[in-house]
Order: structure tokens, then sequence, then C-alpha cells
């Protein structure tokens, strides 16, 4: 809508041609098109990562990430592993969080479409409030979105929250106590161009929608600053403090379904 989007980063392959000396990119269009059409047949490697137009992937974490997963900041690979326990990517809760300028635990992969959603299965108890674990769309310091599981008092509850206005500040936007006592619990958040759903289950694909209808906007350029875009983002923190509990994820599922590759 209008200037307002909440994709970034984007490369695109443009033909150019050469008119008095200059090349001359997208000639006689004003804007890239989604397709050109090419002289060569495409190659498709086997087992590779989709990486335009619509599609459905599922990321498994058997002993590395795929090369476009991004980090906050430092790489640092003492935080995480693939083999406690194997096959699930586990993640220690920091005392750093998303809010900062530091490195937290956070792994997130880039929104590539605006009608988008991106799932996952995470193991995980919290012992303390502070302690949260889940699924957040991030798009900077002061603009996210955060569905995590967590404990209030002694119940265990599944939270959204949104960045706050100051600094390793978070606002509760929903709180549910959660009935099941098992570690396991799916998150799933859905993209609809400007607007935002988050759900939970605590049985594959029996999704309880937390919260629908959130501002998108809220997470676009124009709002939010940068030319970056959001990403879904695997995330577990312990809010200040030390801890030694660890998050693990099983799986991220990305689908992507914008109408213009329909």
């Amino acid at each position: 809508e209008g200037d307002y989007y909440n994709t970034g980063r984007e490369t695109f392959i443009a033909p150019v041609e050469w008119i008095d000396g200059w090349p001359i990119i997208n000639p006689n269009n004003e804007e890239v098109k989604f397709q050109y059409p090419v002289s060569w047949k495409e190659v498709k490697q086997k087992d590779g990562i989709p990486m335009n137009g619509n599609f459905n992937y599922t990321y498994l974490f058997k002993d590395s990430l795929e090369a476009d997963f991004l980090f906050l900041r430092t790489y640092d690979p003492s935080w995480f592993s693939f083999t406690d326990p194997k096959g699930y990517l586990t993640l220690n809760l920091l005392p750093e969080t998303a809010m900062g300028n530091k490195n937290p635990a956070f792994i997130g992969k880039r929104q590539q479409h605006l009608t988008a959603e991106a799932s996952t299965e995470l193991n995980f108890s919290a012992n303390q409030e502070n302690e949260k674990a889940g699924l957040m769309i991030f798009q900077s310091e002061t603009h996210f979105y955060f569905i995590c599981r967590s404990k209030s008092g002694t119940k265990n509850v599944i939270q959204l929250f949104k960045a706050g206005e100051k600094e390793d500040n978070m606002e509760l936007i929903k709180e549910v106590f959660l009935d099941n006592s098992s570690d396991k619990v799916f998150f799933k958040i859905n993209a609809e161009k400007d607007k935002y759903s988050f759900s939970y289950a605590t049985k594959k694909n029996d999704w309880i929608l937390l919260k629908g209808d959130m501002d998108g906007k809220y997470l676009s350029t124009r709002s939010a600053g940068g030319f970056v875009g959001s990403l879904f983002a695997m995330y577990a923190t312990s809010s200040g403090k030390i801890s030694k509990n660890k998050a693990s994820f099983k799986w991220l599922n990305y689908k992507g379904n914008d109408e213009t590759f329909n």
C-alpha cells in the first residue's frame, strides 16, 4: 500500500543495454519486472533453497545452518548447537535481548513475500518469568512482535509482545495460560500484507489464534526506518539475568504466496 512494505535487501537481475557508452539498466521500463525472457535454460540445484517466486520450504536442523540465516551483529557459535539434543537447533538463553546492541540468541530468516507464513516446533520450559523463547517478526530493536512461551508465577503461559518505547522493555499485548504440561509447543506468524496474526498449538497444525490483525505498517521501512525489511526469527532470552536454560527448535517452515507469482 503506497510506500509501505515489509520486505528489504532484495536483489534483482535486469537486462542492460550499452547506449552511447553508458549502461542502461532495464531499458524501456520504469520499474524492474518480475520476469524477463532469457535465452538459457534454468538449472535447479539438487536440494537447493528456493530463492524467488512463491514457495514452501522447511529447514531441518541436522548439523549446520543454511546460508540464508542471519544473526544480529557478531556471529558467535558458542550459544547454539545441533547436538543437545541431536536433530534440534538448541539456543542457550542469553541475558542479551533483541532490544539491545549486543549479540542475543537470535537466528532469523528474511520475510521475502508480502503474504507469508513462518512456523516452528519448540521444545522449551521456562523456569522463571524472565525466561522466554519463541518466534519473532523483527524489523529493528524498536520495532518487532514476539510470540513466546514463558512463566507467569508458577503457570506456563503463551505471550505476545511488541517492542517497548524504552530499551530492554517489551509491551505485553496478550497472555494466555498453557494447560498442556508438555515442553513441546508450535508457533506460527502469518503476514497478510499490512496485517500480522500470531498462533500457537500444542498439537501440530491444531492452531489456536492468539491475536490477529496486528499492524504490519509498524514494521515497514516508512514507520521503522532503515531499508532492511523484516526477519522471522527463532529467539530465546533470559531478559538480563544469567540462566542455564535452553530452547530447542526442531524445524522452521517458511511459505511465500504473493499474488504476483500466481
